[in-house]
Parts: structure tokens; C-alpha cells; sequence
């Protein structure tokens, strides 16, 4: 039996995997965190909290391999257990030389971070991506043999970043693909500004946070506010600042379903957060330090929740391809699986005249 290694991260990224992996039933999945085998960023990780706020470490690792546990999923961090058929990443800043030898496909988990002048130094100069300190980059290493895009917005993006066209393909993102779904929910509030903030000081970047507060107070005008927390927050530092800056009547959330909160609001504001797209598909009026319009643009594509299908769909044509990477057409793939979902008796005349 063929064997695919999923990639993980934090737990958006585990369960788009986890949904991926569902998908292929007739193959012998594994699951591993992200890993390096650089020695310079092993010890850094070991040895220092640069890498804290990053998937790297330790505390996604843990939350991750609880949820997989939990799963009852085979886990085999750093793919130490076995050879693999396919790999299938959720970045590709960080694929280890020996992992690249298997076929690997890479798929969008969330929004792609600010491309800055710094992201563009770090290209051009060919450094590794993780100098960004961000996830700017992600998507546009052109390493991976298969890209799994949210949109054609996104597909021209990492094209534009270096990742061949070709490779491309316009999937859906698994976890933002099924908005409307959202609407049927037992939130027990309705009709308040919500604000979902992020963990840009968790992650080494700049940000205030009191000028974002009074601001999402202006915005509010009076009606009433809700705080959703980013999971990598420093919860007790974020609660007294929304404390002493917001109305006393302000909600606060640690945890609880996120988009059925957007579901429930009349307005959203956010920072760098991929949960702004959930608030574009269910037509509410956003705020981001994106630009809106640009964000239209990007959206993830909204096929009813098929974007695991249509991911396992590829995994499962390249396994089964018996040419080399190169010769593996990723568009006469999918191509394959939507005629075949709509119209299999066309299957194989469509194909045969591609």
C-alpha cells in the first residue's frame, strides 16, 4: 500500500490535512509536525524562544499531535518510521532535502502575510524564507510539484512570488471553502462589531494593540463589541487591554467556534487574519489592514466544503502516475476529476481530447 505523509502545523492546518487524508481511504496515511533538518534552526529551536510563536515549536507540535491522537491518525514526526509515496506540505518555507526526493504537493491553509520590501530582499537575495519572519513568502518557493490554490486570485499571486503556472491549481481551501454552513448556529449573541485579533507580538512583530482597541471602538459607534482572541495569544495581557480601553459591556472570547461569531455579527474587524474571508463570503461588511478590494480578489473559492475531495483527487492521479514529476500535468488532472464528477460516461473522451 502506497504511503502519504501530511504535514502539520497548528490545528486549522492539522484538520485540513486530517479532511485531505479522509479523502484517501485506499492509502496508508501518516501524519508528522513540521520539521527541519537544517542544524543551525534545530538548535535555535532547542536552544532559544525565536521560534516560539512559530509551528515549530513545541506547543503546536503538542497541540497538534493531541488532536491526531485523539483521531486515532498514525503519526511519525519527522518521517523517521518510513519511505513515502507523496508528501503533502501545508508551507513550503521549510521541505527538508531528503523529503524532496518523494512527490510532493503543497495546499493553502490560510492567508498569505503582507508582501514588504523585507520579503523581497529575502528573495532576491535568495535566502532562506524563514528570514521573513512571516508567512509572506509561503506558497512561492516553486519547490513543491503540485500547488493547491484557495482562488485564481491567490494562483496569480504565487505565480507573480516565482511558483511556475503551471503548477498551480485552483483547489478551494478545506476549513473556508463552506461558509454559508455557518449561518445555522446556537451562538447565543447576535448583531454586535466583532474583533478577531491575531498573534503578531507573539510572533516577533510590531503592533498596537491599544491604538487597534480605541479604533474597533470607533468603528463600533455605541453598538455593542465582541473580542474573539487569536488561540497563540497571550490571553491575560490582550483581556486587561481590551479591560481598560473598551466599554465595560465588551465580550471577550479565548476559544469557541470563530465562525459562527462572524455568522452572528454585523460588522467585523481584523488585523492579519484569514477569518476576514469567512466574514466576505457571509457578505459582511470588513475591516482588515489588507486592502478590501484586494481581499475580493482573493478570496477562497466556495464549492459547499469539496476542496478535500478535489485536493485528494490530485494526491490520488499523482500517486497513481507512473511517469516522472515533470511529466505529471496537475490541470489535466483535475480537469479529470471535475468531468468525472459531473459527467463520468465523458470521462475518457474529454481526456483522450485534452
Amino acid at each position: 500500500m502506497k504511503k502519504i505523509l501530511f504535514i502539520t502545523g497548528s490545528i486549522n492546518q492539522t484538520t485540513q490535512m486530517h479532511q485531505i487524508a479522509n479523502e484517501l481511504p485506499e492509502f496508508d496515511c501518516w501524519f508528522s509536525q513540521l520539521f527541519t533538518d537544517n542544524t543551525l534552526l534545530n538548535y535555535l529551536l532547542a536552544k532559544t524562544p525565536i521560534f516560539n510563536g512559530t509551528v515549530l515549536s513545541r506547543k503546536f507540535k503538542l497541540k497538534s499531535e493531541r488532536y491526531l491522537y485523539q483521531n486515532s491518525l498514525q503519526v511519525d514526526f519527522r518521517a523517521q518510521k518510513n519511505q513515502y509515496d507523496l508528501v503533502v506540505y501545508c508551507t513550503d518555507m521549510i521541505v527538508p532535502r531528503r523529503m524532496r526526493q518523494f512527490k510532493t504537493i503543497w495546499v493553502q491553509e490560510g492567508m498569505i502575510d503582507r508582501y514588504t520590501t523585507w520579503s523581497k530582499i529575502v528573495r532576491t537575495l535568495r535566502l532562506p524564507s524563514t528570514m521573513c519572519g512571516n508567512t509572506s513568502l509561503n506558497g512561492a518557493a516553486n519547490i513543491c510539484d503540485v500547488y493547491c490554490a484557495a482562488s485564481e486570485g491567490y494562483k496569480q499571486q504565487f505565480a507573480d512570488k516565482g511558483t511556475h503556472i503551471n503548477k498551480i491549481i485552483v483547489t478551494g481551501m478545506p476549513n473556508y471553502d463552506n461558509q454559508q454552513q455557518h449561518l445555522n448556529n446556537d451562538f447565543p449573541h447576535r448583531d454586535y462589531v466583532m474583533v478577531a485579533t491575531t498573534d503578531m507580538r507573539e510572533t516577533f512583530r510590531i503592533e498596537h494593540r491599544v491604538a487597534f482597541i480605541k479604533n474597533a471602538v470607533k468603528i463600533a459607534a455605541g453598538r455593542p463589541l465582541l473580542f474573539k482572541l487569536h488561540p497563540n495569544e497571550n490571553f491575560a495581557r490582550a483581556e486587561r487591554e481590551i479591560r481598560e480601553h473598551a466599554p465595560l459591556t465588551t465580550m471577550i472570547y479565548k476559544d469557541g467556534n470563530t465562525a459562527h461569531m462572524i455568522a452572528n455579527c454585523c460588522e467585523l474587524i481584523t488585523q492579519y487574519s484569514t477569518v476576514v474571508y469567512t466574514g466576505i463570503a457571509l457578505g459582511k461588511k470588513v475591516h482588515s489592514w489588507f486592502d478590501i478590494n484586494e481581499l475580493h480578489e482573493l478570496a477562497p473559492l466556495q464549492n459547499e466544503g469539496t476542496s478535500a475531495k478535489a485536493i485528494a483527487a490530485l494526491c490520488r492521479e499523482y500517486l497513481n502516475h507512473k511517469g516522472t514529476k515533470k511529466s505529471f500535468d496537475p490541470q489535466l488532472a483535475i480537469y479529470k476529476y471535475l468531468v468525472g464528477k459531473q459527467q463520468p460516461e465523458l470521462t475518457n473522451e474529454l481526456i483522450a481530447n485534452w
